[in-house]
């Protein structure tokens, strides 16, 4: 797709590559919505290179997109396009291109950002946070714990919050709904171990808005009453369809940056 199509028609594949599932739709990059029903295929275990690579041309294929413009949400720290760790993938992607590596499986540009800040950007321009002055963190809840952070609606890229040690663990393997899975615990065990997580959220950074996220905030109410830090909640707008839109969106962005008028 040329550059004047794709400002013309406002349109990008948005991919939200995950533990479990990589899943993508094409967005309207101006509104924020899906202009196709969101598919997705598995994401390989293990979720080598190869085999990650492979999977999302897969997806590519199944939305038709050719030569246009596709934003990716990646479960890693990104720099310049570069994954610096791997949460829920294969270490083999360390110190790997993401962009590149992905660009010429498809023949499409791609540019990549850490999936929860994509999800972050997702509800900050069109969602529960657009508008929000003061600091403001969304949470994804799902196999991991993700983290974006934003500053009178700027992001603070890569924060990962998720990875901080909490009662001997990772904090995603202590309060993520993974671990409450494979705990077998309760909703209400589980919700007071996310809320400890929320109140050492609140002491580091005073936030002035929580957003909860990911494919747990559909399950809110099973644990809302264990919530009781003392930081305004909000449930995310888009669930799990936010990765998909705010890395579309980002990639509009930067991609408007990278090719100025």
């Amino acid at each position: 797709m040329s550059k004047t199509q794709i400002i013309e028609k406002n349109q990008v594949l948005g991919v939200d590559v995950g533990g479990t599932g990589i899943k993508g739709a094409i967005i309207d990059i101006k509104t924020g919505e899906l202009l196709t029903e969101r598919l997705r295929v598995e994401t390989p275990q293990p979720a080598t290179v190869e085999a990650v690579t492979a999977a999302f041309k897969e997806l590519v294929n199944l939305l038709n997109w050719k030569d246009g413009l596709i934003g990716v949400g990646f479960p890693a720290v990104i720099q310049k396009g570069i994954a610096l760790t791997a949460a829920n993938i294969d270490k083999a992607w360390i110190g790997t291109n993401v962009e590149t590596i992905l660009s010429q499986a498809t023949g499409s540009e791609v540019i990549a950002i850490n999936d929860a800040d994509a999800a972050g950007i997702a509800e900050m321009e069109f969602g529960v946070g657009k508008g929000v002055l003061g600091t403001v963190l969304l949470i994804t809840v799902g196999t991991g714990l993700g983290s974006a952070l934003f500053t009178d609606g700027l992001l603070v890229r890569n924060t990962e919050f998720g990875h901080f040690e909490m009662k001997g663990k990772i904090a995603e393997q202590y309060a993520s709904d993974a671990a409450r899975r494979n705990s077998n615990l309760s909703w209400e065990d589980w919700g007071m171990r996310f809320n400890r997580y929320l109140e050492m959220m609140k002491r580091l950074l005073f936030p002035d808005l929580i957003i909860i996220g990911g494919g747990t905030s559909k399950r809110y109410d099973k644990f809302q009453d264990q919530i009781t830090v003392n930081v305004p909640i909000k449930l995310a707008t888009f669930r799990n369809k936010a990765g998909c839109i705010g890395a579309a969106y980002h990639a509009y962005q930067e991609w408007s940056k990278r090719n100025p008028a």
